[in-house]
């Protein structure tokens, strides 16, 4: 039976949000390696094997397979457990790697199980079991990019995600479908049936400039979807980093700049 950690918590910020933990006495929270903002006197922090849930709790056989899914995928094999050992409530933080916004899960009232990115996880009460699911269909695996290994949060506990820029939360009613782009998608419940679609049109695939597959979602469950994939923004990033102008330091490349406001 799973026994998740009960926390309390506060999400703070717009664009840079942090959540804070508050941790009663031998209470744990989990975290991704690099998550971690500050914390209060009284905390133990210890590199733990896997994720710390009851699920792992299955001998060294088990703890190694679950292992060697993170790594097959690049996800860390260790987490960072933080333990309340001393006396009244004590607050952790964690951090948001890019600007947009943390999203509260309740797995309890959320089925049990969400699927999200696999780099969307942020912390976690001890307990959640943060597995990778991989999809079975094989459009989806040849073509799903960012969409095809992503990640399970299991339990009866608090977990958080991170997404880029605005999130949408919405709820698709039975038989319901949404298109969107593979890596907009940041997670969803239990319930939706995810698969990969190809764009058809030849215009569409050469001249479209939004990729040759999205991801379809199809309900009922709850979705969630952000505007600021980090792939789209590394990629802005990286082009303005390497753009120069062809006439750069003529008089004609002077005015366009000045043009552009530069």
């Amino acid at each position: 039976m799973i026994n998740n950690h009960e926390i309390d918590y506060r999400i703070i910020g717009e664009e840079m949000q942090y959540v804070e933990i508050e941790l009663d006495p031998n209470e744990t929270a989990v975290a991704e390696p690099g998550a971690f903002m500050m914390m209060d006197d009284g905390i133990s922090m210890q590199t733990i094997f896997g994720d710390g849930s009851q699920q792992q709790n299955n001998g060294l056989l088990g703890k190694l397979f679950s292992a060697g899914k993170r790594m097959l995928v690049g996800e860390n094999l260790f987490m960072t457990a933080f333990t309340n050992v001393g006396q009244g409530k004590k607050h952790v933080s964690f951090a948001s790697p890019y600007p947009g916004k943390i999203i509260a899960l309740d797995l309890l009232r959320l089925g049990g199980r969400v699927i999200c990115q696999k780099d969307a996880f942020l912390c976690a009460a001890k307990g959640v079991s943060v597995g990778i699911e991989f999809q079975r269909k094989l459009g989806t695996g040849l073509f799903g990019g960012e969409g095809f290994i992503m990640e399970k949060l299991e339990g009866d506990g608090m977990a958080f995600m991170h997404a880029g820029g605005h999130v949408l939360e919405k709820e698709l009613q039975p038989g319901e479908l949404l298109k969107v782009d593979t890596g907009c998608l940041v997670g969803f419940t239990h319930g939706v049936t995810y698969d990969i679609q190809f764009v058809g049109g030849i215009r569409n695939t050469f001249f479209g400039g939004e990729g040759v597959f999205f991801a379809t979602l199809r309900g009922p469950g709850r979705v969630w979807i952000q505007s600021l994939p980090i792939s789209r923004l590394a990629g802005r990033i990286m082009q303005y980093g390497t753009y120069k102008r062809k006439e750069e330091g003529s008089i004609l490349g002077g005015l366009g700049n000045l043009l552009d406001g530069d």
